[in-house]
């Protein structure tokens, strides 16, 4: 089915499927920079589908002067290079047996654009387009857009069995598009969720991070629903299955979590530090709290199991650091400048920026009263806090008046000594700013270095 509508390319794409049609091969774009330019989205990528078979496609652009590379060639890609800019070009194919849940064993190509659409996962990405040609949507993708809906090409368990991931995207897709899983593909999803196991974790936590970072986080309880989420963040699941059992409206509801994550910038430590801080709040007893293989035992300490879950998702170790102090801190009282300049001390200035943050994401959540009383101590809070780095405040040891090799030429030997020296020293400090000179540091130095006391 081809339909009248028009999509703006960009002058380099027309240049590729212009090549292959003066060579009499068949080209389109498609896939989701199709379905994103029907949306009103600017495409981040522009596939290329063609009839010409991938010896062709690097004959014919070496001919025109552009780099060639063979990136997927034996599943018929190939990535054409125009003025340092990358394209991705596949044939036209058949996927074979899907013999892993994840790849085909084989593909056949084919001249036929629509065997090659039918292969692909949803309906609002089996669409293509050329200016020749027009829309080409044979699997009604276009009035699935319109009824904002997410519907697998086919026959959804079918479709589904053949990649796993597809089920993890279907949910992002609604995330991030604001669309609904029709029910035969929700209902395929639940029946095939324990298939997501056959994934890898880097391509779940991927997927997973673009769900997070989503304006529709009610996709995280819809992952909880289907059952996908159980087979790689039991943890969560778990809090959610009790949630829902209990019926519960109070910071330990799963509605509470998602409100509160999404009334928070998309940044995805502060996000994931909110996750593990209700994970670590939730009030678990070990009478109705079933530990599953990719669950962390509940004996750890919170930080171990925050720990665990990201190296489990093998996160980087910045991110696992920033998320630890974030969802460590978070519940910490600010009650003055002194807590302030502590707190800064461990964490450092954006991640106490972010803290604050969260602190008032989270007094906005609660009655009117409470976010009166509350925000009065956030403006307090930030007041404080900008006063300390606008004066320049010592709340580090690299912010003291001496330095540790003015405490060794006092006669201190090199070593762990010095470290508990600046340590105390920064506590002072800390108490009374006005001290931070380096004569009045050497002389509390002085003073109680034959005692120890120091």
């Amino acid at each position: 089915m081809t339909r009248n509508i028009n999509i703006k390319m960009p002058d380099k794409v027309k240049k590729i499927v212009g090549i292959l049609y003066r060579s009499n091969h068949e080209a389109f774009i498609v896939g989701g920079c199709v379905r994103d330019s029907i949306l009103g989205i600017k495409p981040k990528d522009w596939d290329i589908t063609t009839s010409a078979e991938p010896e062709e496609i690097i004959e014919l652009f070496n001919s025109e002067g552009c780099t060639t590379v063979p990136t997927g060639i034996k599943h018929g890609t190939i990535t054409v290079v125009i003025e340092k800019e990358p394209f991705e070009i596949t044939t036209y194919r058949i996927d074979g047996e899907y013999k892993d849940s994840r790849h085909p064993s084989e593909v056949k190509f084919t001249k036929s654009l629509e065997e090659d659409l039918k292969r692909r996962d949803y309906t609002i990405n089996a669409m293509a387009y050329n200016d020749k040609v027009g829309l080409v949507d044979y699997f009604n993708g276009q009035e699935d857009i319109d009824k904002k809906l997410i519907r697998a090409v086919g026959e959804p368990k079918k479709r589904l069995e053949e990649d796993a991931l597809r089920m993890l995207r279907a949910h992002r897709f609604s995330a991030q598009l604001g669309f609904k899983i029709e029910k035969e593909t929700s209902e395929a999803i639940k029946a095939l969720s324990v298939n997501i196991r056959q994934v890898s974790i880097e391509r779940i936590r991927e997927e997973f991070n673009k769900i997070l970072l989503s304006n529709n986080l009610v996709q995280l309880f819809q992952l909880y629903e289907n059952g996908l989420l159980q087979h790689f963040f039991g943890e969560l699941a778990n809090c959610f299955e009790r949630s829902k059992k209990k019926g519960d409206i109070s910071i330990y509801s799963h509605v509470y979590l998602i409100e509160l994550l999404q009334s928070i910038e998309k940044e995805l430590s502060l996000r994931w530090a909110i996750l593990i801080n209700y994970i670590n709040e939730f009030s678990y007893n070990l009478e109705d709290t079933l530990v599953k293989p990719n669950q962390c035992k509940y004996s750890t300490t919170s930080q171990d199991c925050a720990s665990n879950i990201l190296k489990r998702m093998k996160y980087d170790n910045k991110t696992i650091e920033r998320v630890l102090v974030l969802a460590k801190y978070q519940e910490v009282i600010i009650s003055d400048k002194v807590a302030i300049k502590r707190i800064l001390n461990t964490t450092g200035i954006e991640n106490f920026k972010a803290l604050v943050e969260i602190k008032e994401a989270k007094i906005k959540l609660q009655s009117e009263n409470d976010i009166n009383e509350g925000m009065k101590e956030i403006v307090r809070i930030k007041e404080e806090f900008y006063e300390i780095i606008s004066s320049n405040q010592c709340f580090t040891i690299k912010d003291l008046a001496v330095k540790g090799e003015d405490i060794i030429k006092l006669g201190v030997k090199p070593g762990k000594f010095i470290g508990e020296i600046l340590n105390t020293l920064l506590d002072m400090v800390i108490n009374e700013p006005e001290i931070n000179e380096k004569h009045i540091l050497i002389g509390k130095v002085k003073e109680q270095m034959d005692t120890r006391e120091i």
